[in-house]
């Protein structure tokens, strides 16, 4: 099936003929739905804090975080093409020679640009994107309104202009202040050092496109020093880069190898499971993951960070226990009463459900299976009501081999011509806004490898194009999804405000983005 030069290509990318054949195989088999079982919901898989147990919770936190070493892990390859998908297709599109533009918006039915419009000038780059136009536009004063906008929407994108379309999300300019521009970048830094500091430190780990490490390094540098004084914190920071062993191979709609023109194959990214080598990189006690445009304004922070300061002495406080009853099996001095409480532990605090077979099973292999039960990564994910935002939710998954776990599955991962499965997935009450609390080290103190816990049959194929051909793209495991799949999981409601995605430009209009 390969040449040489295929070959050549794919052990380049730290790959196998092996690997790239097995992914092939998994296009030709086709990847199982994921089988619910039934949703999470309040007291049955999600965790409801009173403010009294909230309270105690950052309590804890704030009483033990100098004793624990933190990461905060950001997510941010992405460019923020996906954030003017609408307004590449108005520049092609829209003639101001032919029709208004509220006439284009009523054809396409594009209502974000209408939206983008009305509040132009409360966005961040407004003024940038006038002064570019005076340079590069100089009829714009005397110009009619549509073609102002045109103007003003291909200032904004055009590659040899402010090429906004294809900067790093993490770069663009998010937050308009009094006195200057943020991006979400910087609000990163301003948000962790109120939850993901201790002794005055904050690690922050950035996973970036490689082509873009000397703009990210550049901003840091700029913002450092005033960024350090506000928050009396020391900031490391550092990069990893998706590693390109991670890309899948992609294939035509018959699972054959898809070819470029030039005959070479063609590898693609493999969605954000290909981040967990990076997490898998890290040494720290208590990881924080939020996704890089998840940001807010600076007077909506501190709200936030109560909220994740919640997540993290529910971490402490169920991992601090763990490890306890960890030790406790290592000794063997473990009574029948102590088999009791740790199984009724793992069932009402950590949402493991145990086997019915367990009471039958000699000590010893009560003893085992409790341990392995218990020594796993653990996660504590915040979960918001549901909304009508998209993205996955929180579930009882039954696996292959007949065990239940809670699991954060994406839709794409549900068979929706099924009708059982279909209702649970419209009974769910709460969705993933990917708002995670990490522990990834046993009771030693040494780092799990964190890829022996990933289900590889929780990948997922998807269609795309290229050069105007359809083909198969593979997905590896979700960062927390699959990839996560045999970690200890707590779900734990926390409210909307919490959850600020920046998917369509419109988006930074919203009140936790404006100052004002």
């Amino acid at each position: 099936m390969f040449s040489d030069k295929d070959i050549h290509l794919i052990e380049n990318k730290g790959l196998t003929v092996e690997k790239v054949t097995s992914q092939i195989e998994l296009f030709k088999t086709g990847l199982p739905y994921v089988n619910l079982q039934s949703v999470a919901i309040i007291n049955n898989g999600i965790l409801q804090l009173t403010n009294e147990e909230k309270k105690a919770s950052i309590d804890l936190f704030e009483a033990q975080r100098n004793n624990y070493s933190i990461i905060k892990f950001v997510p941010a390859s992405g460019a923020a093409t996906r954030m003017f998908k609408s307004f590449f297709s108005f520049i092609e599109d829209y003639n101001p020679d032919q029709e208004t533009v509220n006439a284009y918006i009523n054809r396409t039915k594009e209502s974000a640009l209408a939206v983008f419009f009305v509040g132009l000038e409360k966005l961040p780059f407004y003024k940038k994107v006038l002064n570019k136009i005076e340079k590069v536009y100089p009829e714009y004063d005397t110009s009619s309104t549509d073609k102002q906008r045109l103007m003003f929407v291909k200032t904004m994108l055009d590659v040899d202009k402010l090429n906004y379309g294809f900067y790093p999300k993490g770069l663009l300019p998010f937050h308009q202040y009094k006195e200057h521009i943020a991006t979400a970048f910087e609000e990163h830094l301003f948000e962790a050092a109120l939850y993901a500091s201790s002794n005055n430190k904050a690690n922050i780990h950035y996973t970036i496109s490689e082509k873009y490490k000397d703009i990210f390094d550049d901003e840091f540098k700029k913002i450092q020093t005033i960024v350090e004084r506000k928050t009396n914190t020391k900031f490391e920071i550092s990069f990893s880069y998706q590693k390109e062993a991670t890309d899948t191979i992609a294939v035509t709609e018959h699972n054959k190898p898809f070819r470029l023109e030039d005959g070479s194959l063609l590898f693609r990214p493999s969605g954000h499971g290909a981040l967990l080598s990076n997490l898998n990189d890290l040494d720290a006690d208590i990881i924080f993951i939020k996704n890089i445009d998840n940001v807010v304004v600076f007077k909506y922070e501190s709200e936030v960070s109560e909220f994740k300061k919640m997540l993290a002495g529910i971490l402490i406080n169920v991992q601090t226990k763990a490890f306890n009853y960890l030790e406790k099996l290592e000794s063997n001095h473990t009574s029948e009463a102590d088999i009791l409480e740790i199984a009724t532990f793992l069932t009402n605090k950590m949402n493991v459900v145990i086997s019915s077979e367990f009471e039958k099973y000699a000590t010893e292999y009560q003893v085992a299976y409790l341990k392995d039960k218990l020594n796993r990564p653990i996660r504590v994910c915040g979960m918001v009501k549901n909304e009508g935002e998209p993205g996955g939710g929180p579930f009882w998954v039954k696996d292959e081999s007949g065990q239940i776990s809670l699991q954060i599955v994406e839709s794409a991962q549900i068979n929706k011509k099924d009708k059982h499965q279909k209702d649970i997935l419209k009974n769910a009450t709460h969705f993933n806004p990917v708002d995670l609390v990490c522990g990834i080290k046993d009771y030693k103190g040494n780092p799990f490898n964190l890829e022996e816990f990933v289900d590889h049959k929780t990948a997922f194929i998807t269609m795309k194009t290229k050069t105007g051909k359809d083909l198969k793209a593979l997905e590896l495991p979700g960062l927390w999804n699959g990839s996560m799949a045999n970690w200890n999981t707590i779900f734990v409601e926390v409210p909307l405000i919490t959850f600020n995605p920046v998917k369509t430009v419109t988006d930074l209009l919203k009140p936790t983005h404006q100052v004002k």
